[in-house]
């Protein structure tokens, strides 16, 4: 089986060639690349990548941006293997990771997402491990080796925080066919996530290590906490995904996406940022995040 990795692009040049020479030096070779350029002002990275003469390697550039989930979908549309990766042009792959994903899948035939296990870097490529990323981890399931989740359990998990990391995941295609939501470009990942557990899919979570997540002060969802915007999608989640478990008897799931107490905290820590830019919209927009509805959570 050849996996498909879809790196949708928008970004710095050197992240992209170290992202892109990250899939080529692959141990296994059974990949197939396709870059989604999303209208990037600077022409370079894309010339770059079509004068590797890698016929692994397609290049598609735009002729509008599309802006984050549209291009998701576009990438995901030109997808022909059963399993997908949406890889951040940021992002690193260990030389191991399609040789292990591909092994998952062939031992866990039936699963929808795989988890692999990932490691955090900052915008240099130095180990990193800021809060968010001691928070995945404090959420994240216990236990050692490959393991199946599914179901309530798993939904009341990623409401309470969501510590999958959306770059390294592989998802079989057939799920993503409706598509990611346009209407939420910074949580995305999380209701699809969500959407594929409602509808009875199961994520499998490995520990081996094969992935870097670069973290770094530039990424959409780090512009738009501040400014509240990115809880605003979050709200909107939770209150659609409540009434979606309630109406399964997910009793634990609903009230975890009520209370959403893991976001509300994360909220908390952007207001200092907000009120020292003295942005009001922002400081109100947060703290309605904050404490908004906790009485009837």
């Amino acid at each position: 089986m050849i996996l498909d990795i879809l790196m949708p692009f928008y970004g710095r040049f050197d992240h992209f060639r170290e992202a892109v020479e990250s899939v080529r030096a692959q141990n296994d070779d059974s990949w197939r690349l396709t870059i989604v350029d999303d209208v990037y002002p600077d022409l370079g990275p894309g010339q770059w990548a079509q004068s590797l003469g890698d016929s692994r390697i397609t290049y598609v550039r735009n002729e509008q941006n599309l802006r984050p989930s549209r291009n998701y979908n576009k990438s995901v549309s030109l997808a022909q293997s059963e399993f997908v990766v949406l890889m951040g042009c940021d992002d690193v792959m260990d030389p191991d990771y399609v040789g292990r994903v591909r092994e998952l899948i062939r031992t866990h035939p039936d699963v929808d997402i795989i988890q692999p296990g990932v490691r955090v870097i900052d915008e240099n490529g130095a180990p990193s491990r800021p809060l968010a990323d001691r928070v995945k981890g404090f959420y994240r399931f216990g236990g050692h080796g490959p393991r199946e989740f599914g179901g309530e359990r798993l939904a009341r998990s990623l409401l309470r925080g969501n510590w999958t990391y959306f770059p390294s995941l592989a998802w079989r295609r057939t799920r993503l066919e409706g598509g990611f939501r346009t209407d939420l470009d910074v949580v995305q990942d999380l209701a699809m996530l969500l959407q594929i557990t409602l509808a009875g899919g199961t994520l499998l979570l490995d520990d081996q290590t094969v992935f870097a997540y670069r973290r770094h002060s530039t990424s959409v969802s780090a512009v738009t906490g501040p400014d509240g915007s990115k809880f605003a999608q979050e709200r909107t989640l939770f209150a659609e995904v409540a009434d979606a478990c309630a109406a399964r008897g997910w009793t634990r799931a609903a009230r975890a996406a009520r209370w959403h107490l893991s976001s509300r905290l994360n909220a908390l820590t952007e207001l200092p940022a907000a009120s020292r830019a003295r942005n009001r919209n922002g400081v109100r927009a947060l703290r309605r995040h904050v404490f908004g509805g906790l009485d009837e959570a």
